[in-house]
């Protein structure tokens, strides 16, 4: 199908498509069903629905795109079709933070649009090819040029991934969302940057053309901003949704690290990650809605005692918390063990031993932010008294879907090496 001459609509199926696809049918569904009660009283809630699914359609036909034109109309689309899930509330927080979001990927957006247009004119084509498109003698011949083309990509795809210097639209966006909105953005829609990261220099422009060039350096300087400032503000925060948000600002540039160090290693641990951080945080989100929806508070300070009136869902809080730790046997640990030798095998001057670091560093803040809440939960003190009506848990619409994840992510860093094995099939053409 094509829209023009030169623009052609196509869509294939390949294995790392497959592997975005699953997460992002995973993670919609189970934020669909626990919608159900979640939304069961909101004014406004079929029109969340709508969005909701369309955005769930648009995700997955990105995911199987066969080349960049296709993947840059289905990228814009999931803009269109999630920033109403961000204005779902009606009020003006929200309605700004939605215009937030539009601004940053509109910029996103030209970013990455400036990119593909130098690459038609460049690359041999723009569909997808394992190692790139454009052949080492093409890319030698204009390569001041390509790697700026690289660095607009990057940066282009890295807006909706929430890579700083552009990452402020996801800290405003996240929290006023509705609790299932927040979880399919935060654990799905962000990746949508990382997959179109992942098309443009490993698909079209070629990994191996920019290792060692300007373009890498600045891409892992970025992503480790990134992880280090994610987590710091995260530390901080004391608005729990908030404080989530700022935890995916840090996650997703674990990806974004083990991508920019250019080895199989690395790019494993990212792909692991991104399944990993995927069932995590929606879980995360899940469980703040729950807590917010059933008991009405916001900040972390004034949720003590919540492990005591929901301990189903606070059990899965805390499995999921130390995951994303990175405590085996949970499916962060594999991950970022992958990350960090990734980082050391690198041999990227000063890239090798900061990343391991950093990214060490970073799960300490993470330990620190994530089980504030499991001590004021489980531990409120000697004085905190609770009778059996103060138990809310949630309903099975809700309380399902967030064990079902959990043990997903366990599943992941227990049985890790089908996992491991199938983003090998893909991996191994990259390189």
């Amino acid at each position: 199908m094509r829209i023009m001459t030169n623009l052609p609509i196509a869509f294939g199926v390949d294995n790392i498509g497959i592997f975005f696809a699953v997460l992002t049918l995973i993670v919609f569904i189970a934020a669909g069903i626990y919608s159900f009660d979640y939304m069961s009283h909101s004014e406004h809630k079929i029109s969340y629905q709508i969005f909701f699914f369309a955005a769930m359609v648009v995700e997955v036909l990105a995911c199987f795109a066969a080349n960049m034109i296709t993947y840059y109309f289905c990228f814009e689309l999931l803009t269109v079709c999630s920033m109403p899930l961000v204005i779902q509330e009606r009020t003006r927080e929200s309605v700004m933070a939605a215009l937030k979001y539009l601004i940053f990927s509109m910029f996103g957006a030209y970013s990455a649009l400036f990119g593909i247009f130098f690459l038609s004119k460049y690359a041999g084509t723009l569909d997808f090819v394992a190692g790139g498109s454009i052949s080492a003698e093409a890319f030698a011949e204009h390569k001041t040029l390509l790697l700026w083309v690289a660095m607009a990509l990057i940066i282009g795809f890295g807006v909706k991934a929430g890579m700083f210097p552009m990452h402020a639209w996801l800290p405003t966006a996240h929290p006023v969302a509705p609790a299932p909105a927040s979880a399919v953005l935060s654990a799905v829609i962000v990746k949508a940057g990382v997959l179109g990261i992942v098309r443009s220099i490993y698909y079209i422009i070629g990994v191996g053309n920019i290792a060692g060039t300007w373009v890498q350096t600045a891409w892992l300087v970025f992503s480790l901003i990134t992880v280090f400032m994610g987590s710091m503000l995260a530390y901080r925060e004391p608005v729990l949704k908030k404080r989530l948000a700022y935890s995916t600002v840090s996650q997703v540039s674990y990806i974004l690290f083990g991508l920019a160090v250019a080895n199989r290693t690395g790019f494993t641990g990212s792909m692991l990650h991104v399944f990993g951080h995927g069932c995590i945080k929606a879980v995360l989100f899940l469980v703040a809605g729950a807590i917010i929806h059933y008991t009405g508070a916001t900040k972390v300070e004034d949720m003590r005692g919540i492990g005591k009136k929901m301990p189903i869902t606070m059990w899965c809080y805390v499995i999921v918390s130390l995951g994303l730790i990175g405590i085996p046997p949970t499916g962060g640990f594999i991950s970022k063990w992958y990350l960090a030798i990734g980082g050391l095998e690198s041999r990227i001057s000063i890239f090798s031993w900061l990343g391991p670091v950093v990214l060490l560093v970073s799960a300490l803040l993470t330990a620190g932010y994530l089980l504030q809440l499991v001590v004021i939960g489980f531990f409120p003190g000697a004085d905190y008294e609770i009778s059996d009506k103060d138990k809310c848990e949630p309903s099975l619409f809700m309380t399902v879907p967030i064990i079902i994840l959990t043990a997903l992510s366990v599943i992941i860093g227990m049985l890790p090496n089908s996992v491991v094995d199938y983003i090998g099939s893909f991996a191994g053409t990259l390189f």
